[in-house]
């Protein structure tokens, strides 16, 4: 079926470059399909080098005026893309529901947390303070500035397709920088629609372009970026071997970078822990766009003494989810992203079961008269899960809960870091002497005390390890995108 939005105009179907929407430069289009379904209802240019460079050069340009608009001016049409994204927050929800599967309440609440990065940007781009140093002698003054790094190439996931794009573009445009954008080839036409409203807040030609382009001719885009010395700061949410070729790629430049890359989170449910509380603090964690996301939960350990318990509880809850389309109202679980990940699933469901795990519940790919595409997999739930096994050691990316039985916090906090990735953990315990103990002893950026729903606009995002650097969000986020310039004025006795 044709997707149909109370606003068409959200539908532009073009790249977007020096305030024009245009084709790509040699006409090739790339088609959009709905998960839910594997029909194709839409489709995008299809760019490549050329676009890329156009792209370059008409943020290059735009960038000498935009950083002399004072942030209060920047701050104000910041402000009006945010209002403008909470107005049509029924069409953007349907979008992303429509070309990602998420189910149509999920993908309003991420139009919502979309907005929440705008606005919350908006307020600093005030706050871009410097310093005044006291000077070591007499007749000189030492101040220090924050300036703007100038074009930055931002590239987005199909996961969160609003939530990361303002994410990037909202704290770029707070401080002054122009953008070039590359969305994910599975879901470009959210963050065309999110283009088109920072468009009507009058964002001015050239301070923010977008680009979209297949699977196949994405590395002919981002080349383009990462070689042009014009672009100052590359910031990039994927998996850690691209992260990686950015970074090598992006050296002979010395880019700005933010990476946010791959996760590989410990859930650990000790014996003193509020049960009923883990088991919803898993559900909210693990469960969010059918654990489709960097911070879901990959590998759970529960102490032996709550073990069964503790599964018994978390079946009954995973048991009882309602997997569907997003059109179908109830549905709490979509359709994966396609038919990659569910074969990925897949293959780390039998790796578990053939190495000795045992299936609790689910464990199978759905296929019935409500769920009509092969992308759809039942929430599922393994024991006697050990680190050998593939859904220990790589994100498995889907609705799959591992659980692992310990018996000590030394053994269980070793574990956790037994990883290269730190991007989130999270743990359920009452003792207030083991919290601080576990909390600085996780190898993690973000961590979850009794809390399972970790992101918030005013609070930093990001990992250490091989899940990358750099943070998104809060006041941290802006000084990603900004450089301190240190001015030393003598003679002045």
């Amino acid at each position: 079926m044709p997707l149909t939005l109370q606003r068409g105009a959200l539908l532009p179907a073009a790249n977007f470059i020096d305030g024009h929407w245009c084709d790509g430069a040699d006409g090739r289009r790339l088609d959009v399909a709905d998960p839910a379904s594997d029909t194709v209802f839409a489709d995008v240019p299809d760019s490549g080098a050329a676009d890329a460079r156009a792209a370059v050069e008409a943020a290059h340009a735009a960038f000498a005026t935009w950083r002399k608009v004072p942030a209060k001016a920047r701050a104000a049409i910041l402000r009006r893309w945010n209002d403008l994204i909470l107005a049509h927050q029924d069409d953007l929800g349907r979008l992303i529901s429509r070309e990602q599967g998420k189910p149509l309440a999920e993908g309003k609440g991420e139009v919502a947390y979309a907005a929440s990065y705008v606005a919350w940007f908006a307020e600093e781009a005030v706050r871009a303070y410097g310093d005044v140093i006291p000077a070591p002698v007499p007749g000189r003054r030492m101040l220090v500035l924050k300036e703007p790094v100038g074009v930055v190439a931002a590239i987005t996931p199909w996961n969160f397709p609003a939530a990361m794009i303002a994410r990037k573009i909202a704290p770029a445009l707070a401080a002054g920088c122009t953008v070039v954008c590359k969305p994910a080839e599975d879901t470009p036409l959210t963050s065309l629609a999110l283009v088109k409203l920072a468009e009507e807040a009058g964002v001015p030609p050239g301070v923010l372009n977008i680009v979209t382009a297949s699977r196949e001719r994405t590395p002919e885009v981002v080349d383009v970026w990462l070689a042009d010395a014009r672009v100052r700061k590359l910031t990039f949410t994927g998996s850690t071997p691209v992260g990686k070729h950015l970074a090598r790629a992006s050296a002979d430049t010395l880019k700005k970078l933010s990476l946010e890359l791959g996760g590989n989170a410990p859930f650990i449910v000790f014996e003193d822990a509020d049960l009923d509380a883990a088991v919803e603090g898993l559900m909210a964690a693990k469960f969010r766009n059918g654990g489709q996301t960097c911070v879901c939960p990959n590998r759970v350990f529960v102490h032996e003494a709550v073990h069964d318990a503790f599964v018994e509880k978390l079946a009954a809850r995973v048991g009882a989810l309602t997997v569907g389309p997003a059109s179908r109202p109830g549905s709490q679980i979509g359709p994966m992203i396609n038919a990659r990940a569910v074969e990925k699933i897949e293959r780390h469901v039998a790796d578990a079961l053939a190495r000795g795990a045992r299936l609790v519940v689910g464990g199978r790919r759905l296929r019935d008269a409500d769920c009509d595409s092969p992308n759809y997999y039942a929430p599922t739930v393994l024991t006697g899960v050990t680190a050998d096994m593939a859904c220990s050691a790589e994100e498995t990316f889907g609705p799959v809960v591992p659980v692992t039985r310990f018996a000590g916090e030394a053994e269980v906090v070793a574990a956790a870091n037994a990883t290269p990735f730190g991007l989130a953990a999270y743990f359920y315990a009452n003792d207030v002497r083991r919290i601080w103990r576990v909390a600085e002893a996780l190898e993690s950026g973000i961590v979850g005390i009794n809390e399972g729903a970790l992101a918030a606009e005013s609070a930093p995002f990001g990992g250490i390890k091989e899940s990358g650097y750099g943070r998104e969000g809060s006041r941290y986020g802006l000084d990603d995108y900004l450089h301190t310039k240190y001015l030393c004025q003598g003679g002045l006795d």
